[in-house]
């Protein structure tokens, strides 16, 4: 068994990032937040399916270049391989349950590919 708050644990930038509720040892769970304007640099994962649940506001995420916009209740899977790129473009602050699995920590691919590009 295990149990733990959100309060608990910290987002990685401070008010903003991912927030690990869990780190393995077959998944990841936690937040993410991003404040508006803020953005993740697009990326892959070789082996891991990374899954998002909007809780709060709306985000751009961008899979593999296709725009798709989150809301509230809006579920995304992210495939291993599809490239993602997420920009909060809205005035509120965006939060999302995420699952990334199976664990892998060090499963992350940089891509060199932004919107504006």
């Amino acid at each position: 068994m295990f149990k733990t708050k959100e309060d608990e644990h910290d987002y990685r930038f401070g008010d903003h990032g991912p927030k690990y509720l869990l780190r393995g040892p077959r998944i990841d769970i936690g937040v993410v937040t991003l404040q508006p304007g803020q953005h993740f640099n697009t990326h892959k994962h070789q082996h891991i399916e990374e899954n998002f649940l909007t809780i709060a506001g709306e985000v751009h995420m961008y899979v593999d270049g296709e725009l798709h916009v989150l809301g509230v209740g809006d579920f995304l899977r992210c495939e291993p391989g599809e490239g993602h790129h997420v920009v909060n473009r809205g005035d509120t602050p965006w939060k999302a349950v995420f699952v990334k699995a199976p664990y892998d920590p060090k499963d992350s691919v940089p891509i060199a590919w932004s919107p504006e590009d």
